[in-house]
């Protein structure tokens, strides 16, 4: 892989000179909006940038990544403005979101737009599918804006509902003529025609039953000013929704979304743009004291057939409304009213119930609610606490017994503690049940998500119906808010043309029996194939970690792998260097340098060139380290394989690891018959480099822990098969790509150019011989409130890696942002014509659509590239956002799809453009680089928190985030990551 340290970069770097052919002749159309963006300033990440809107990141990506409904405003929250010159020089991670930000609030330019759509494909069998998108009547009516002041400031979305609906209740049919207004929770009001008044100030008064500790609930008196602010322009959206306008006015946007979310949010639980409810589906337990709620996404779309509701089933994990005592016994696994508890079983009991509300059962019909502080350290027998000025002292046992005539039953158990540290009051276990509708937000253990993913797994017509009677059960027709701002929402899913585009043929080894495959439904398999280039294996060696794996055992499995590389069109030595070599898992490091060292003696100093390791099935720290150690300090290239499938061999299993085997050393499996032969439009006709990029974030919770950018190349042309990869650590959360282009002084050599992009155009030019003429440019997991952000930095980084390695130098760039985190889902029109669907019951792979629900104007599609094996497949969404190749809607369409058959780890087309796909892989394996650091928190030890940087940093880290360890050489060149 071409990642090299930073500080040797000026010496190393190749003088690309035009020895091609002009590049002028290669680009028609050079910008979209009349000029090239001139460059924003690199980013020196010397302050931490204040956290992105994109918060949270996939499963098993470290983090959620922001759903598409993060942003209330969808499309049209993004600022239409170009990439803008700057002339500002090293700035700071957090200032370079404050000069994007700034440059979009200036509004420099007025002729602004991302690309337009080109037109519709025609490519493919075409064929109807249902969308989850519901057409909802454009409202004839102003809508007006006002603002709403609350004295004393709440922080609660919920006491601020109360509050107005209180007002609401109180003056609807008097000062408020008879208006029925929706609300936002926070500042914002919102009515169909205008209020009597500009500005008025109301009083109202509500219980507050949450949180009281002595004294029972309180009355409190608000002050509501409300004053008027803004009209929406309905004309305006009209235009834009026609497809006359480009830029979408969001406040009308936004009240509709408000007004359609309104009566959900009485109804059901509202968490992020989703609601859940225990009625919808009997909740089911997920261990651990928590149970999956059923709930809906609800989102309004601007869309080419006009006003679009967007509705999807979801799931979530609630906490379960348990007796407290009973939450902990599921807690921990064991009874607690027999056994005493450990301290280990206190630390777990402190960590799940702190903030979690509860309410008393010991005071008959009086249910005060109050949020867990802590757990007292002693039981509840021990327990005393001054009831008066004079210190006098009463135990608890006494004073529930005295003051309730509660008699405490479990007095070794301890007592939460609620209020706040100054003035805890205690509450026994026995006497607290958990309040009901509270989401469990910290990370859930493995057999938690396996559950959870049961739940949540549906068949496409299950997924259907269930949508159709969630619209149905929300009768948007009866809705009085949806009825005062006149709004209908039709009950029948899209209908929508879609296409089917072809698989594309693969070329593989001359001298297998088969030399090419058509696949079939999206997939193929390797018999009577080779590898189009096998690798060869002579020097390998075995590391077993599983004490239950014999010795022959892992021979056995070893012998039946090197065959199956052999069959593939490898080269397999049967011999390892030295015997299977087996140890402990906490003797990782030990072991690993043991079979690095024997081999190197062995081979009189040549290198291993893989290492196959056995782990135990669950295995705790011991990939990552292994991985880490390998890649990082070794040079070693691992192939790791679970007891389980080497218990139990199979073809299959086999066969996959051998294609990974193979990436890794370097070969190539298959590759499109139509990039052999030079058939690729826009792609074959000059050399094309293919970029992919994601940026994976920490878990919820993690406050310190870095955000892991990856960016990965393709290094042969015109194969577009094999790519390298780099990755580098930036701020906590930061979305953008900090280190695609950067720049340092040098005290010798002065202004020193370096950064991933750089560098992966220099490898590719020493793998081809050619410098890249065009440049393609996936990025994965960006909102679209941040598309704006991310296209003017990252192309502008993209710029300036070009322009420091030749004068002049600027290949047209094509930034498409793939998107898997939708709501949108396609459904076969007819789920009994076999023909329509494949085995799982889904749309068939390759179906595309590009017209009726997506954007009325710019350069989108809907691509569903693999089949489905279970559940509903969610077809990934591309959104071209710049484009200077002049790529048509059947060229973008049908490389991405034909792209999604060149996966390296299996003979199956992938729901994901493979090299956004590789750039995950990358940005994960990056996690276990980071060294832990054993941090206190509040007290209790073994919180491990780590800090990075680029692979290759130019020295020290950058921003308080600590340097990753480099890449070895010899594991930079190949595909490490599959």
């Amino acid at each position: 892989m071409p990642i090299r340290q930073m500080k040797e970069t000026s010496e190393t770097h190749l003088v690309i000179k035009p020895n091609l052919q002009p590049l002028k002749q290669h680009n028609p159309k050079t910008v979209q909006t009349g000029k090239i963006p001139p460059p924003l300033p690199p980013p020196a990440a010397s302050s931490p940038s204040p956290p992105s809107k994109n918060r949270g990141r996939r499963r098993n990506r470290g983090g959620r990544k922001s759903d598409q409904g993060d942003v209330c405003m969808r499309p049209s929250s993004r600022p239409r403005k170009p990439p803008v010159q700057t002339t500002s020089t090293a700035v700071s991670g957090g200032e370079i979101v404050a000069a994007v930000n700034h440059q979009m609030q200036m509004g420099v330019s007025k002729n602004s737009n991302f690309a337009p759509r080109p037109g519709f494909g025609q490519l493919g069998t075409k064929c109807i599918v249902k969308a989850n998108h519901f057409l909802a009547d454009l409202p004839t009516k102003d809508l007006n804006q006002y603002d709403v002041t609350i004295t004393p400031e709440v922080s609660s979305k919920s006491v601020n509902r109360a509050i107005i609906a209180e007002l609401v209740r109180l003056y609807k049919e008097s000062d408020l003529g008879t208006r029925l207004p929706a609300y936002d929770g926070r500042k914002s009001l919102y009515t169909a025609g205008e209020l009597p008044f500009k500005w008025k100030e109301f009083t109202v008064k509500i219980v507050d039953e949450d949180d009281g500790i002595i004294n029972g609930p309180k009355e409190r008196s608000y002050k509501v000013a409300i004053k008027f602010v803004a009209r929406a322009n309905m004309h305006h959206l009209g235009e834009f929704l026609a497809g006359k306008r480009a830029d979408g006015p969001q406040e009308a946007l936004q009240i509709l979304d408000i007004v359609l979310r309104e009566l959900s949010v009485k109804r059901f639980c509202p968490v992020g743009r989703s609601f859940f409810s225990p009625d919808i589906r009997t909740p089911q337990r997920l261990g651990e004291g928590l149970e999956s709620w059923c709930g809906f996404y609800q989102s309004i779309r601007p869309t080419q057939m006009g006003l679009s509701l967007n509705i999807d089933m979801a799931s979530a994990a609630f906490i379960e409304p348990l007796p407290v005592i009973e939450f902990v016994a599921q807690l921990l696994g064991k009874d607690v009213l027999s056994k005493p508890l450990s301290d280990s079983d206190r630390v777990k009991i402190k960590k799940g119930l702190r903030g979690v509300k509860v309410e008393v059962t010991h005071r008959a019909n009086v249910r005060r609610k109050y949020r867990v502080a802590g757990l007292t350290t002693q039981p509840t027998r021990e327990l005393m606490f001054p009831v008066d000025e004079n210190s006098t002292m009463k135990s608890v046992i006494e004073y529930f017994q005295e003051m309730y005539g509660f008699t405490i039953q479990h007095t070794h158990l301890p007592c939460l503690q609620v209020g706040n540290q100054k003035k805890a009051s205690y509450l026994p276990m026995e006497a607290c049940k958990i309040v009901e509708g509270q989401r469990y937000t910290k990370r859930l253990n493995e057999k938690q998500i396996t559950a959870l993913l049961k739940v949540t797994c549906q068949r496409p017509r299950d997924r259907e119906n269930d949508i159709l009677r969630t619209v149905q059960h929300n009768a948007y027709d009866q809705d009085p808010y949806a009825k005062e701002f006149g709004v209908k929402i039709s009950e029948k899913l899209a209908s929508v043309e879609a296409r089917i585009l072809p698989a594309p043929w693969l070329k593989y080894h001359e001298n297998g029996k088969e030399k090419d495959c058509l696949p079939q439904v999206g997939q193929w398999n390797m018999m009577n194939k080779k590898m189009i280039n096998g690798m060869t294996v002579s020097r390998w060696a075995c590391v077993n970690f599983s004490r239950s794996v014999q010795e022959n055992v892992a021979r056995g499995f070893c012998n039946e792998l090197g065959q199956m590389c052999e069959v593939s069109g490898m080269e397999f030595n049967p011999e390892p260097v030295i015997p299977i070599y087996s140890a402990r898992p906490d003797q990782v490091e030990k072991a690993l340098k043991h079979v690095y060292h024997t081999a190197m003696n062995k081979t009189k100093g040549k290198e291993l060139e893989l290492l196959l390791a056995i782990l135990p099935d669950n295995n705790g720290s011991l990939y990552g380290d292994l991985k880490r150690i390998c890649e990082t300090e070794l040079g070693l290239i691992s192939q790791c394989c679970l007891t389980k499938h080497v218990f139990k061999i199979s073809k299959q299993y086999l066969a996959n690891v051998s294609l990974k085997i193979n990436v890794k050393m370097g070969g190539r499996n298959t590759v499109l018959l139509d990039a052999i032969s030079c058939r690729i439009p826009l792609v074959s006709d000059i050399p094309t480099i293919i970029f992919g990029a994601d940026v994976t974030h920490p878990e919820n919770g993690e406050e310190s822990s870095p955000s892991i950018a990856a960016v990965v190349a393709s290094q042969d042309w015109p194969e577009v098969t094999k790519y390298a990869g780099l990755v580098c650590a930036q701020a906590h959360r930061q979305e953008l790509i900090q280190d695609l282009y950067k720049t340092w002084q040098d005290p010798v050599r002065g202004t020193v150019s370096g950064g991933m992009i750089r560098d992966l155009l220099i490898s590719f030019r020493k793998a081809t011989g050619q410098k890249p003429l065009r440049i393609i440019f996936y990025r994965d997991g960006v909102s679209e409130g941040q598309f704006y952000q991310v296209l003017l930095y990252e192309l502008d980084a993209i710029r300036k890696a070009c322009a420091s390695l030749e004068p002049n130098y600027q290949p047209p760039v094509t930034f498409i942002v793939v998107q898997k985190r939708h709501h949108t889902r396609l459904f076969a029109n007819n789920h009994r014509d076999k023909s329509s669907t494949d085995r799982s019951g889904n749309i068939l792979p390759g179906t595309v659509v590009d017209t009726k629900i997506c954007h009325p104007t710019e350069f989108d599609f809907y691509l569903c590239s693999h089949a489905g094996i279970q559940g509903t497949s969610r077809p990934a969404h591309y959104h071209v956002l710049w484009d200077e190749n002049n790529f048509t809607a059947d060229g973008i369409q049908s490389l991405t799809n034909n792209l999604c058959y060149t996966y390296a780890r299996c003979t199956r087309s992938v729901s994901v453009v493979p090299p956004a796909y590789y750039a995950h892989l990358a940005a994960f394996r990056a996690r276990f680089y980071m060294e832990p650091e054993i941090m206190q928190d509040n007290g209790s030890p073994g919180k491990k928190s780590a800090k990075t940087t680029t692979l290759g940093d130019s020295g020290g880290g950058r921003g308080g985030v600590k340097p990753l360890p480099a890449l070895k050489e010899n594991v930079k060149r190949v595909m490490f990551y599959c």
